[in-house]
């Protein structure tokens, strides 16, 4: 695909939104989100949006799959902003379509600057992240007032040279009554397991909820201890969230703080 710029005096102005599909249930999306969905005539898709999402494009828009998914081949995020730097500079009218929120690990941040920094205009719209959504499929709240009285939201995947998160210090931030929510800990759940144990009970409650709100979602409940045993067999693969605290312990009645999690 040739994603060379054109002239922009050629062209009228294009625009850029970036759209936070959800989850994966269709249901969750925001009215704003279908709307801008519908308004698109290029939608550029990354690889946890789901099928069901794209029944509201519009007839004759074009879709392109540039997937982004942890531990596996993804299209460069360089390509990403060029396609859709080239997109608007011909007139269309672009959605990028993020699984979860794209301003919380969905790189919504660098897209925003790269599309500014070409003047091309662009909104974001806001989608249910994923952490959010993972807890609530099982009746985890992330806080609560006897228990919890913070949520922290950090990613197990580093960026390739980067350093990867300090679990130690989250670990003694989640000691005093914070959840931790992990997204993509999957591949690194080993090394998770033991920044925070130096912090946190091994009795920790902890839940694990793959493929939130699709057809095909699975959850465990375990306890810090036992988690990376548990995703091993369990076999839990991409996309997982990992909820970790005593909010995680809520039993299917609702009681908060009910012990009797096991390993699946």
């Amino acid at each position: 695909m040739n994603v060379d710029q054109p002239d922009a005096d050629a062209c009228p102005a294009g625009r850029v939104v970036l759209v936070g599909a959800g989850p994966g249930d269709p249901e969750l999306l925001t009215i704003k989100a279908v709307r801008a969905i519908r308004a698109a005539s290029v939608l550029l898709v990354d690889d946890l949006v789901g099928d069901r999402v794209l029944r509201y494009a519009r007839r004759g828009a074009r879709i392109v799959h540039v997937g982004k998914r942890g531990g596996c081949t993804s299209t460069p995020q360089a390509f990403i902003e060029r396609l859709m730097v080239a997109e608007a500079q011909r007139g269309e009218t672009v959605v990028r379509l993020k699984g979860g929120d794209p301003m919380l690990f969905g790189r919504g941040g660098e897209e925003l600057a790269a599309l500014r920094a070409h003047g091309i205009d662009v909104d974001v719209v806001n989608g249910i992240t994923a952490g959010l959504a993972a807890a609530t499929s099982i009746d985890v709240p992330l806080t609560h007032r006897a228990q919890a009285r913070g949520v922290l939201f950090v990613t197990g995947h580093a960026r390739a040279g980067a350093a990867e998160p300090h679990w130690p210090t989250i670990a003694a931030v989640a000691a005093h009554g914070v959840t931790i929510v992990i997204y993509m800990g999957v591949a690194t759940i080993d090394a998770v397991q033991r920044g925070l144990e130096t912090g946190l009970p091994p009795a920790t409650p902890v839940a694990i909820v793959q493929h939130a709100t699709r057809p095909e979602q699975r959850s465990w409940r375990t306890t810090l201890a036992d988690l990376a045993a548990t995703v091993r067999r369990a076999r839990v693969g991409s996309p997982a969230i990992v909820v970790v605290g005593d909010v995680a312990a809520v039993a299917e009645a609702g009681a908060i703080g009910t012990t009797g999690y096991a390993a699946a």
